[in-house]
């Protein structure tokens, strides 16, 4: 559910071990890229119990961090690959008019008719705009995020969004 503070969001993954103490190589979903050094505590994968990130810091092109509980190369090791989640709690609260695209996630898209296009399961950049992506009963659909031009309106409260969008898009 959209802002839902206990909700967990992802903002990294661990691509790999740094050195013999346990450290690991980061890739950051946030930006500023380095923000994810700020979330703490950290959950791994799915583990249920959050890890303190004791410290971290940019590395060349990418960044490095020590968790809890991660000691030596080979705890590395074992979570290459994992994606690093925060709670939605942890973020700072959007200014006005702003949101989080997490906070998209969930609600119902509905074009100018009314007809429901489906749910945004997620959203990404390109180079060009961000594009929701939208899976309904018969198809996946992919939106440019357009505000005004295809994005109308959002009611957050009510777990809805219009768009200028036609049905057979």
């Amino acid at each position: 559910m959209a802002g839902d503070p206990g909700r967990k969001l992802i903002v990294g993954k661990i691509v790999g071990a740094y050195g013999t103490r346990g450290w690991v190589r980061i890739w950051s979903e946030t930006d500023p890229r380095d923000n994810v050094l700020r979330y703490s505590p950290w959950f791994i994968g799915e583990e249920t119990e959050p890890r303190a990130v004791l410290s971290g810091k940019r590395h060349g092109k990418g960044l490095i961090a020590q968790i809890e509980g991660c000691w030596d190369r080979d705890q590395a090791a074992a979570l290459i690959g994992l994606p690093i989640r925060i709670r939605r709690s942890q973020l700072p609260p959007p200014g006005p008019d702003a949101f989080y695209w997490a906070d998209l996630e969930g609600l119902r898209v509905l074009n100018r008719e009314g007809m429901e296009l489906g749910r945004v399961a997620r959203v990404f950049a390109t180079a060009a705009n961000d594009v929701l992506v939208v899976t309904g009963k018969d198809r996946e659909r992919l939106i440019p995020f357009l505000w005004e031009q295809v994005v109308q309106e959002i009611d957050f409260q009510g777990g809805w969004m219009r768009v200028d969008w036609e049905a057979d898009f």
